[in-house]
Protein backbone atom coordinates (compact mmCIF):
# COMPACT_ATOMS: atom_id res chain seq x y z
CA UNK A 1 0.00 0.00 0.00
CA UNK A 2 1.15 3.52 -0.77
CA UNK A 3 1.84 5.68 2.28
CA UNK A 4 -0.10 8.73 3.29
CA UNK A 5 1.71 12.02 3.87
CA UNK A 6 1.72 14.65 6.59
CA UNK A 7 2.98 18.16 5.84
CA UNK A 8 4.67 19.65 8.89
CA UNK A 9 5.02 23.22 10.09
CA UNK A 10 8.73 23.02 9.22
CA UNK A 11 7.87 22.35 5.57
CA UNK A 12 8.74 18.67 5.60
CA UNK A 13 6.59 15.90 4.12
CA UNK A 14 6.36 12.84 6.38
CA UNK A 15 5.30 9.49 4.93
CA UNK A 16 3.28 7.25 7.23
CA UNK A 17 0.97 4.26 7.57
CA UNK A 18 -1.77 4.38 10.20
CA UNK A 19 -3.81 1.40 11.38
CA UNK A 20 -7.06 2.37 13.07
CA UNK A 21 -8.08 0.52 16.21
CA UNK A 22 -8.45 0.67 19.95
CA UNK A 23 -6.05 2.62 22.09
CA UNK A 24 -3.43 3.10 23.18
CA UNK A 25 -1.88 3.76 19.78
CA UNK A 26 1.45 1.98 19.38
CA UNK A 27 3.92 4.31 17.63
CA UNK A 28 7.00 2.74 16.07
CA UNK A 29 10.08 4.96 16.05
CA UNK A 30 12.76 3.62 13.75
CA UNK A 31 16.52 3.85 13.86
CA UNK A 32 19.09 5.99 12.10
CA UNK A 33 18.89 5.57 8.32
CA UNK A 34 16.23 2.91 8.82
CA UNK A 35 12.66 3.22 7.55
CA UNK A 36 9.13 2.15 8.33
CA UNK A 37 9.39 -0.93 6.09
CA UNK A 38 11.72 -2.78 8.47
CA UNK A 39 11.03 -6.17 10.00
CA UNK A 40 10.12 -4.89 13.47
CA UNK A 41 7.77 -2.18 12.20
CA UNK A 42 5.88 -4.54 9.91
CA UNK A 43 5.76 -7.26 12.57
CA UNK A 44 4.16 -4.83 15.03
CA UNK A 45 1.73 -3.61 12.40
CA UNK A 46 0.55 -7.18 11.77
CA UNK A 47 0.29 -7.73 15.53
CA UNK A 48 -1.78 -4.56 15.91
CA UNK A 49 -4.11 -5.45 13.05
CA UNK A 50 -4.74 -8.89 14.54
CA UNK A 51 -5.66 -7.30 17.88
CA UNK A 52 -7.61 -4.35 16.51
CA UNK A 53 -4.97 -2.07 18.07
CA UNK A 54 -4.20 1.40 16.75
CA UNK A 55 -0.72 1.59 15.23
CA UNK A 56 1.42 4.22 13.52
CA UNK A 57 4.69 3.89 11.65
CA UNK A 58 6.37 6.72 9.75
CA UNK A 59 9.62 7.84 8.16
CA UNK A 60 11.58 10.74 9.61
CA UNK A 61 12.60 13.41 7.11
CA UNK A 62 15.58 12.25 5.07
CA UNK A 63 14.52 8.63 5.64
CA UNK A 64 12.49 6.23 3.54
CA UNK A 65 9.69 7.88 1.58
CA UNK A 66 9.66 11.19 3.46
CA UNK A 67 11.09 14.39 2.00
CA UNK A 68 14.61 15.68 2.52
CA UNK A 69 18.15 14.34 2.47
CA UNK A 70 19.60 12.34 5.36
CA UNK A 71 22.76 14.45 5.56
CA UNK A 72 20.65 17.57 6.12
CA UNK A 73 18.90 16.16 9.21
CA UNK A 74 19.68 15.93 12.91
CA UNK A 75 18.20 14.64 16.16
CA UNK A 76 16.16 17.80 16.72
CA UNK A 77 14.64 17.64 13.23
CA UNK A 78 13.59 14.03 13.75
CA UNK A 79 12.19 14.92 17.17
CA UNK A 80 10.09 17.63 15.51
CA UNK A 81 8.92 15.07 12.94
CA UNK A 82 7.96 12.69 15.75
CA UNK A 83 6.00 15.37 17.59
CA UNK A 84 4.23 16.39 14.37
CA UNK A 85 3.22 12.80 13.61
CA UNK A 86 2.08 12.03 17.16
CA UNK A 87 0.14 15.28 17.54
CA UNK A 88 -1.57 15.16 14.15
CA UNK A 89 -2.14 11.44 13.68
CA UNK A 90 -2.89 10.03 17.15
CA UNK A 91 -5.32 10.76 19.97
CA UNK A 92 -5.27 9.79 23.62
CA UNK A 93 -2.75 7.38 25.09
CA UNK A 94 0.24 6.22 23.07
CA UNK A 95 2.92 3.55 23.49
CA UNK A 96 6.17 4.52 21.75
CA UNK A 97 8.36 1.63 20.61
CA UNK A 98 11.79 3.04 19.86
CA UNK A 99 14.51 1.10 18.06
CA UNK A 100 18.13 2.30 18.30
CA UNK A 101 18.05 6.04 17.51
CA UNK A 102 14.28 5.67 17.87
CA UNK A 103 14.92 4.86 21.53
CA UNK A 104 16.46 8.32 21.91
CA UNK A 105 13.47 9.76 20.09
CA UNK A 106 11.12 7.91 22.45
CA UNK A 107 12.90 9.45 25.45
CA UNK A 108 12.69 12.93 23.91
CA UNK A 109 9.00 12.29 23.29
CA UNK A 110 8.63 11.36 26.96
CA UNK A 111 10.03 14.75 27.93
CA UNK A 112 7.63 16.54 25.59
CA UNK A 113 4.44 14.46 25.89
CA UNK A 114 4.74 12.45 29.12
CA UNK A 115 1.04 12.84 29.96
CA UNK A 116 0.07 10.97 26.79
CA UNK A 117 2.40 8.00 27.21
CA UNK A 118 0.90 4.87 28.77
CA UNK A 119 4.09 2.87 28.48
CA UNK A 120 7.28 2.60 26.46
CA UNK A 121 9.39 -0.12 24.86
CA UNK A 122 12.96 0.44 23.68
CA UNK A 123 14.99 -1.92 21.51
CA UNK A 124 18.76 -1.37 21.58
CA UNK A 125 18.10 2.24 22.59
CA UNK A 126 20.88 4.64 21.61
CA UNK A 127 20.39 7.83 23.65
CA UNK A 128 23.09 10.52 23.26
CA UNK A 129 24.97 8.49 20.63
CA UNK A 130 26.11 11.59 18.70
CA UNK A 131 28.10 12.62 21.79
CA UNK A 132 29.04 9.29 23.39
CA UNK A 133 29.37 7.26 20.21
CA UNK A 134 30.52 9.71 17.54
CA UNK A 135 32.27 12.64 19.19
CA UNK A 136 33.83 10.70 22.07
CA UNK A 137 35.41 8.22 19.66
CA UNK A 138 36.47 10.58 16.89
CA UNK A 139 40.21 10.87 16.40
CA UNK A 140 41.83 14.29 16.47
CA UNK A 141 41.98 14.11 12.66
CA UNK A 142 38.25 13.36 12.41
CA UNK A 143 37.38 16.21 14.76
CA UNK A 144 39.54 18.55 12.69
CA UNK A 145 37.86 17.32 9.48
CA UNK A 146 34.42 17.86 11.01
CA UNK A 147 35.37 21.39 12.04
CA UNK A 148 37.02 22.21 8.72
CA UNK A 149 34.60 20.60 6.28
CA UNK A 150 31.45 20.27 8.40
CA UNK A 151 31.23 16.53 7.82
CA UNK A 152 33.03 13.23 8.22
CA UNK A 153 32.24 9.82 6.70
CA UNK A 154 31.95 6.75 8.91
CA UNK A 155 31.72 3.03 8.07
CA UNK A 156 28.92 0.88 9.47
CA UNK A 157 28.45 -2.81 10.18
CA UNK A 158 24.77 -2.56 9.23
CA UNK A 159 24.61 -0.20 6.22
CA UNK A 160 26.74 1.65 3.69
CA UNK A 161 29.12 4.30 5.05
CA UNK A 162 27.28 7.39 6.14
CA UNK A 163 28.03 11.02 6.71
CA UNK A 164 28.08 12.61 10.17
CA UNK A 165 27.72 16.37 9.97
CA UNK A 166 28.86 19.07 12.35
CA UNK A 167 25.21 20.09 12.66
CA UNK A 168 24.22 16.58 13.78
CA UNK A 169 26.85 16.58 16.53
CA UNK A 170 26.11 20.11 17.72
CA UNK A 171 22.34 19.62 17.61
CA UNK A 172 22.72 16.30 19.39
CA UNK A 173 24.27 18.19 22.32
CA UNK A 174 21.09 20.23 22.60
CA UNK A 175 19.00 17.06 22.90
CA UNK A 176 21.00 14.88 25.32
CA UNK A 177 18.87 12.89 27.79
CA UNK A 178 21.47 11.19 30.00
CA UNK A 179 22.95 14.38 31.46
CA UNK A 180 19.88 15.71 33.26
CA UNK A 181 16.80 14.37 35.05
CA UNK A 182 14.95 11.79 32.98
CA UNK A 183 11.59 11.10 34.57
CA UNK A 184 9.55 8.29 33.02
CA UNK A 185 6.22 8.12 34.89
CA UNK A 186 4.99 4.97 33.13
CA UNK A 187 6.11 1.35 32.65
CA UNK A 188 9.22 0.95 30.49
CA UNK A 189 10.59 -2.24 28.96
CA UNK A 190 14.11 -2.13 27.50
CA UNK A 191 15.42 -4.90 25.24
CA UNK A 192 19.11 -5.31 24.38
CA UNK A 193 21.23 -7.94 22.65
CA UNK A 194 24.60 -8.83 24.10
CA UNK A 195 26.14 -9.25 20.62
CA UNK A 196 25.08 -5.74 19.53
CA UNK A 197 28.12 -4.00 18.01
CA UNK A 198 26.30 -0.71 17.43
CA UNK A 199 24.88 -0.12 20.93
CA UNK A 200 26.64 -1.57 23.95
CA UNK A 201 25.14 -3.33 26.93
CA UNK A 202 26.77 -0.58 28.98
CA UNK A 203 24.53 1.97 27.26
CA UNK A 204 21.44 -0.02 28.25
CA UNK A 205 22.64 -0.27 31.85
CA UNK A 206 23.43 3.44 31.92
CA UNK A 207 19.89 4.29 30.80
CA UNK A 208 18.42 1.92 33.39
CA UNK A 209 20.51 3.50 36.14
CA UNK A 210 19.93 7.09 35.05
CA UNK A 211 16.15 7.17 34.53
CA UNK A 212 13.68 7.81 37.33
CA UNK A 213 10.97 5.20 36.81
CA UNK A 214 8.94 3.03 39.20
CA UNK A 215 8.53 0.18 36.70
CA UNK A 216 11.51 -0.16 34.38
CA UNK A 217 12.94 -3.49 33.30
CA UNK A 218 15.91 -4.36 31.10
CA UNK A 219 16.03 -7.70 29.28
CA UNK A 220 19.43 -8.79 27.96
CA UNK A 221 19.34 -11.39 25.20
CA UNK A 222 22.49 -13.45 24.82
CA UNK A 223 24.00 -13.34 21.32
CA UNK A 224 21.24 -11.11 19.85
CA UNK A 225 22.63 -8.43 17.53
CA UNK A 226 21.55 -4.88 16.79
CA UNK A 227 18.82 -5.90 14.37
CA UNK A 228 17.00 -7.75 17.16
CA UNK A 229 14.57 -9.15 14.62
CA UNK A 230 14.79 -12.94 14.61
CA UNK A 231 11.75 -14.95 15.70
CA UNK A 232 12.74 -15.09 19.37
CA UNK A 233 13.49 -11.37 19.55
CA UNK A 234 10.23 -10.45 17.83
CA UNK A 235 8.38 -12.56 20.40
CA UNK A 236 10.08 -10.60 23.19
CA UNK A 237 9.09 -7.32 21.55
CA UNK A 238 5.48 -8.50 21.30
CA UNK A 239 5.46 -9.53 24.96
CA UNK A 240 6.91 -6.21 26.09
CA UNK A 241 4.44 -4.15 24.06
CA UNK A 242 1.52 -6.21 25.31
CA UNK A 243 2.64 -5.68 28.91
CA UNK A 244 2.70 -1.92 28.70
CA UNK A 245 -0.34 -1.67 26.40
CA UNK A 246 -2.66 -3.85 28.41
CA UNK A 247 -1.73 -2.70 31.87
CA UNK A 248 -0.12 -6.04 32.76
CA UNK A 249 3.16 -4.40 33.74
CA UNK A 250 4.14 -4.88 37.35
Amino acid sequence: MAPQYLDTAEGRRIAYHKTEGQGPCVVFLGGLKSDMEGTKALFLEDWAKARGQAFLRFDYSGHGESSGQFEEGCIGDWHADTLAAVDALTEGDIVPVGSSMGGWQALLLAKARAARIKGMVTIAAAPDFTEDGYWANFSAAQKAELDRHGRVELPSDYMEPYVVTKRMVENGRQNLVLRSNLILPFPVRCLQGTADTAVSTETALRLLDHATCEDMQLTLVKDADHRFSDEACLALIEKAVEEVCCGNAN
